[in-house]
């Protein structure tokens, strides 16, 4: 019996495996590498009226570590398509994992072009803006610190005058000066 059953677990396996293979037969896949200010084109024959769909992500490379690091916040890809008249279907800024998806209207080679929006300077953008925004937040309140201060001084002083002219003003009346 056990030699059964073992029988008919590859068959099953088999199956599904055969179905997992005609499935993905219409299906078509790239994985590749692109530079920070490098932009990468793709010309692919594509029927009218079909849907494609693209999954991204992007990926700071640490060169001294040799690991990608996750997405910073500000990173992410721009996707440019165009037909085969040169008409652009799609033109949108990502972010930084996604997905994105156009539908062909003439049948023909499709330019897909993708390139990162980030720069040199713009790699670590979403680490400047939160220390641009924490810096802000220190500084209004700094600011506001400073304010009451100065109002606090101001009150201060004022008080203090008034109290240095009651005080002459009653020496000299003592002393029948005035």
């Amino acid at each position: 019996m056990a030699g059964v059953a073992g029988m008919g677990r590859p068959a099953v396996g088999l199956r599904a495996l055969l179905l997992l293979v005609m499935c993905a037969a219409g299906a078509q896949g790239l994985y590749f590498h692109i530079g920070e200010t490098e932009k990468r084109c793709f010309i692919e024959e594509i029927p009218d009226e079909t849907m494609v769909i693209g999954n991204y992500r992007t990926q700071m490379w640490d060169k001294q570590k040799e690991v990608f690091l996750p997405s910073t916040p500000g990173l992410g890809m721009h996707v440019e398509v165009k037909d085969p008249d040169g008409k652009v279907v799609l033109s949108r800024q990502y972010g930084s994992e996604g997905r994105f998806t156009f539908t062909s209207h003439t049948p023909g080679e499709h330019q897909i072009c993708l390139h990162s929006n980030s720069t040199r300077m713009a790699l670590f953008a979403g680490g400047k803006l939160y220390r641009e925004e924490r810096f802000r937040l220190t500084s209004e309140s700094t600011n506001q610190r400073v304010l009451w201060w100065s109002i606090a001084q101001t009150v201060i002083l004022i008080l203090t005058g008034i109290w240095q002219m009651r005080h002459l003003k009653s020496f000299f009346e003592a002393k029948k000066l005035v």
